[in-house]
């Protein structure tokens, strides 16, 4: 477990990183444009995080666990999202494709999340958001043979490893103060979650999978060893942590 100072300290460090190289002209296909613009498109979309109710949700359950500095990691961590979020955009700009403003997936996924705008709520929808960017960017990198978008995706895969266990570790302190029922019922609420969202991103993303060699048994396993070593490890991570 690490604390909200250590976090704190690695958005700071990691905003000052500069892994793109721009002066790269983008070198891709008419074919690949074809095959990864719909799905880019969605995803920096879904990059672009609602700052203001994460944000706010952070400060409130700050205040509540009394940490102030969480709340101040939280903003640095929703640049860097936001940051992801330009980068592809940058991208679609370039190789001259529209940005947007709506899909269904991302519409569906914003409506869940706002249900409950809570920490738990918000943690649970961006670790499981996280774990599958983890395999969409490698496919998309596999997929594309332009040098600036395996840049790009390199670049996001190096903070996605990053923000996946901070994300873990809030969890499984959120999970841990529930009670016995709680801790019960959450899990299955956890697991359906996450399996619904593998569902939605397989037939937003399908063709940028295929493309990168990730086929639906492929996914599949690569989301249950996500699920693992996120999901199911903050319902188990702080029973180890307390027995110490």
């Amino acid at each position: 477990m690490h604390s909200s100072n250590y976090w704190l300290g690695h958005f700071k460090a990691s905003a000052t990183q500069q892994r793109i190289d721009w002066e790269t002209p983008p070198d891709v296909l008419y074919e690949e444009i074809k095959t990864i613009t719909t799905s880019m498109q969605a995803w920096q979309l879904g990059e672009t995080l609602d700052d203001r109710r994460l944000i706010a949700a952070s400060a409130r359950y700050a205040g509540q666990i009394n940490d102030p500095v969480y709340a101040e990691v939280i903003k640095l961590f929703i640049k860097e999202e936001q940051r992801h979020g330009e980068n592809l955009g940058r991208y679609l700009d370039a190789i001259g494709q529209p940005r947007t403003r709506k899909t269904w997936g991302d519409s569906v996924f914003r409506f869940v999340r706002h249900l409950t705008p809570g920490m738990e709520a918000f943690t649970l929808a961006v670790l499981t958001a996280e774990s599958f960017a983890q395999i969409y960017y490698q496919a998309l990198k596999e997929a594309t043979g332009c040098p600036l978008l395996k840049n790009i995706c390199t670049d996001i895969l190096i903070d996605e490893a990053f923000h996946i266990t901070f994300q873990t570790e809030r969890m499984a302190l959120i999970y841990a103060q529930k009670g016995s029922f709680g801790k019960f019922w959450r899990r299955q609420v956890y697991h359906a979650f996450f399996y619904a969202t593998a569902v939605v991103i397989w037939l937003a993303h399908q063709k940028v999978l295929k493309a990168g060699g990730c086929q639906w048994n492929d996914f599949l396993r690569k989301a249950d060893s996500k699920y693992h070593k996120t999901i199911k490890r903050a319902t188990l991570l702080p029973a180890f942590r307390f027995a110490c």
